[in-house]
């Protein structure tokens, strides 16, 4: 039992806030190519994105595993971007530093989502079971590489008019 749920009923909790975190990032991150802070969504974005590490350190893991070190680093991450966004208000530097956060912290999530996707999808397990294969080192290659390249477009067309 996990807050008084069963480990299944826990797990799915924690996917549902997973990505819904993923949801709102991507559309935080459209409004960031448009130049738009979109207050509402990149509140839930952060919020939920700190909630699906929050989880993730709820479960039952013995000893230090890859899951926590992802969960400590997506935590340091959006301090980053929360101060960034909230007391700082993307001002001087502080503008490309949260971009840089908060697509790393979106990242952090779809990187989950994958290795969890070869893990859960017989399909993709068989193709790499042990996630040292080709399929799977190419597909997060891949998905490394398009968040760096929208973490570039992102902190070039991110230009929010901020309050002095």
């Amino acid at each position: 039992m996990i807050l008084g749920m069963s480990i299944p009923a826990f797990t799915l909790l924690h996917v549902i806030i997973s990505l819904i975190a993923i949801g709102s990032g991507l559309i935080a991150v459209g409004g960031m190519f448009a130049s738009h802070k979109l207050p509402s969504t990149t509140a839930l974005f952060l919020l939920t994105t700190i909630l699906t590490s929050v989880t993730g350190f709820l479960f039952p893991i013995h000893g230090f595993t890859p899951a926590l070190g992802v969960g400590i680093v997506s935590c340091a991450i959006l301090i980053t971007a929360l101060f960034g966004y909230y007391r700082k208000n993307l001002t001087g530097s502080w503008r490309w530093i949260y971009v840089v956060a908060a697509i790393a912290a979106l990242y952090l999530n779809v990187f989950v989502v994958v290795v969890q996707s070869f893990i859960k999808v017989a399909a993709l397990n068989a193709l790499a079971p042990t996630h040292s294969e080709p399929p799977f080192v190419i597909t997060q290659v891949a998905v490394m590489a398009i968040f760096i390249l929208i973490g570039i477009i992102a902190a070039v067309k991110f230009r929010p008019i901020t309050p002095i």
